[in-house]
């Protein structure tokens, strides 16, 4: 029971990490929207990531919060409206009707197993629970009663714990396997689904031995274990730098009004993504001031404050170093113990890509291809450099500030005058358009629907955007614009499914594969046609937005991505190597790698992304390839990914698309 509750805890800390924590030395450039960060109260502590639950709760107790969505079809059987004890009850019924069908699997005699008694009755319970378990679940994140809350979440551990304890049935295992072994498949869909089934039950221990899987229960209690105190670790450091007004110049009123206050008056940053970035991107270097900073117990002096931070940054948690050798060790022992050659091939197997071979082929290629645009375009933010601050040499403190400069330069593009032309209203209507003549879909207004919430219908797209106020309309930023789109590609994933199991179907796709949709939507984002659909000025609606603007967006889409995408690479290159192998020098790995990667630009001295990566601990373990591989690969069903895609491509899946994509510099 305990193990579920930590793993409960871990999928809801990956949920919450996201992709804000891949600033691991602070040297991610990409250029963030500051301006969620300065309507952000001044707070004295940074929120752990625990708390965002919460705080998000509270943001929608004032009306902050918009959430949008669409009402499934009719016959849903999702409960919208429990009341907490309902909610329980619900859990238990779910808990029961479970029991009772793998009870009647496993009492199936073996020698009369058939896909009727044996994997029918299962696919049939997934398809009729998976809403039902939604129902109990979701209420945990978005209810305004603290009651319902706290039942969701007793109901989901309720749950959990019998999922748990069926996956480890020896007795309907043994059935599914027989049914397996005889090889007498309906369809090839069937015959997917009872070899996902076995696949389930093998990764828990089920075909090894009894000591052996005791062994393995033990392995799986100290990683989570071990996951949750490099999280807690994070989250518990406290390390801040100490700034003098001269030392932030270039960074906007709110933000320096947003940062608390040492007694000596100097401006206290702390070492989390929402002070770093904005430093990163807008700091500018006048003079080369020395800065002392508190680093666990004693005091440090650095040079500009670019520098200063990005290196503080990078050095966080060095406790978590060992803490992650520990985990790396163990993930290996457990690979071992389930007949892999190392964990990483035991996280891929069961993936779209199925080996850690294919995986450093992939990301190899890619990084090679996009050399030629990622010098380019270093060599561009150099010249830059030179330019505004002499011959002071370039480093990975400086990417994020050099591409925005650039881009400001280049492009004229100023997102204050975009954001004006995307009124929340007219982007959701316009994204419906858009859908309905893709996907031959329609959608219409249920009036007077039985709703939790006046905002909230059933099929949910959480967004934290900003509502019409006195007549004036809640705008978008660009940003929030293209995640909408993509957030929007999962929900047009999800009700256009016609896989045959629930199993394939939505969001419980192969990990791989499943941001594919989203990341086509995105596109039309930067097309003329679209962007006509979905802007309109606020003042007038009936004037969207320019052509010029358009192809300006598009430009600033591929603008310095080669060199962004090469820096992504690098991270999954060390990720990819740690979970392939033992004993591996994680401080020497990194530096190597980051010299081969990154064009030869020197690694921050003293930093390394393994003690304050949490992608690596927890959620990500071996794949955090995989946003890229969709990326690379965007164009269910129950065939396997690779196959869907080839079929729609009409040919064998190619990078070069992709890497066409990413050779255009400003």
């Amino acid at each position: 029971m305990e193990n579920d509750s930590k793993r409960r805890e871990r999928r809801n800390l990956i949920a919450l990490t996201g992709a804000a924590a891949l600033l691991a030395v602070a040297v991610n450039f990409t250029v963030t929207a500051l301006s969620t960060h300065f309507k952000n109260r001044k707070r004295k502590e940074v929120l752990a990531f625990s708390d965002v639950a919460n705080s998000v709760l509270v943001e929608m107790q004032r009306a902050q919060l918009v959430l949008t969505g669409i009402l499934l079809v009719p016959g849903s059987n999702v409960r919208i409206n429990l009341s907490a004890s309902e909610i329980l009850r619900l859990a238990d019924h779910i808990v029961a009707k479970s029991k009772e069908v793998h009870d009647a699997v496993a009492s199936v005699p073996l020698d009369k197993v058939t896909y009727a008694n044996t994997i029918l009755p299962l696919a049939e319970l997934e398809a009729h629970q998976f809403p039902l378990i939604q129902s109990c679940a979701f209420q945990k994140l978005v209810s305004a009663s603290e009651d319902i809350r706290k039942a969701s979440i007793e109901a989901e551990r309720r749950i959990d714990a019998h999922v748990s304890t069926c996956s480890k049935r020896e007795d309907v295992y043994h059935v599914i396997k027989t049914f397996t072994a005889r090889g007498d498949w309906m369809s090839s869909d069937v015959k997917r689904f009872a070899q996902h089934l076995v696949q389930e039950f093998e990764r828990n221990g089920l075909n090894l031995t009894s000591t052996k899987r005791e062994e393995l229960q033990r392995l799986r209690n100290q990683i989570d274990e071990l996951s949750m105190r490099y999280i807690r670790n994070l989250n518990d450091d406290s390390t801040f730098l100490l700034f003098h007004d001269m030392e932030l110049v270039g960074l906007p009123p709110e933000f320096l009004k947003s940062l608390d206050k040492a007694e000596s008056g100097k401006f206290k940053v702390a070492l989390r993504s929402h002070h770093v970035s904005p430093i990163l991107e807008l700091c500018k270097e006048l003079e080369r001031p020395i800065i002392r900073c508190r680093i666990e117990k004693g005091w440090i002096s650095v040079g500009s404050t670019r520098k200063s931070v990005a290196v503080a940054y990078g050095k966080r948690c060095k406790v978590n170093l060992s803490v992650l050798e520990k985990l790396i060790q163990l993930r290996h022992k457990l690979a071992r113990l389930l007949g892999y050659s190392n964990y990483a091939e035991y996280a891929i197997d069961c993936r779209m890509a199925k080996s850690s071979t294919k995986v450093f082929a992939f990301l190899e290629k890619i990084s090679a291809s996009l050399t030629e645009s990622a010098s380019k375009e270093l060599s561009l933010l150099k010249e830059l450099k030179r330019k505004e601050e002499g011959e002071s040499p370039f480093g990975n403190e400086d990417l994020p500030y050099y591409v925005k400069r650039i881009k400001q330069k280049q492009l004229d593009l100023d997102f204050g005058v975009v954001k004006q032309y995307f009124p929340i209203s007219l982007v959701l209507s316009g994204i419906f358009k858009i859908c309905q003549d893709l996907f031959g879909l329609r959608f219409e207004e249920v009036v007077d629907a039985e709703v939790w919430h006046q905002d909230i219908p059933v099929a949910l797209l959480i967004s934290q955007l900003q509502k019409e106020v006195n007549g004036h309309p809640g705008l978008l930023r660009f940003s929030e614009v293209v995640n909408l789109f993509h957030e929007f590609g999962h929900v047009v994933h999800h009700i256009c499914n016609r896989a045959p199991f629930a199993r394939f179907s939505g969001l419980r796709l192969d990990p791989d594969f499943v941001e594919i949709p989203s990341m086509l939507l995105e596109n039309w984002c930067y097309e003329s046609s679209s962007l006509n659909l979905i802007s309109g000025f606020h003042q007038d609606i009936t004037k969207p937005i320019g052509d010029e603007i358009c192809k300006s967006l598009k430009r600033w889409r591929c603008s310095f991505s080669a060199l962004k995408l090469k820096q992504e690479i690098l991270y999954c290159l060390f990720d990819q190597i740690i979970h392939s192998n033992e004993d591996v020098d994680m401080i020497g790995l990194f530096e190597h790698l980051h010299s081969k990667v990154m064009l030869g630009l020197p690694i921050l001295d003293g930093t390394n992304p393994a003690s304050c990566y949490p992608q690596i601990a927890i959620g990500y373990e071996a794949t955090c390839y995989s946003r890229i591989w969709s990326e690379v690969l965007a164009p269910g069903g129950a065939k396997d990914p690779l196959e869907i895609l080839s079929d729609f491509l009409g040919r064998e899946p190619s990078i070069q698309a992709f890497v066409d994509s990413k050779a255009h510099t400003v």
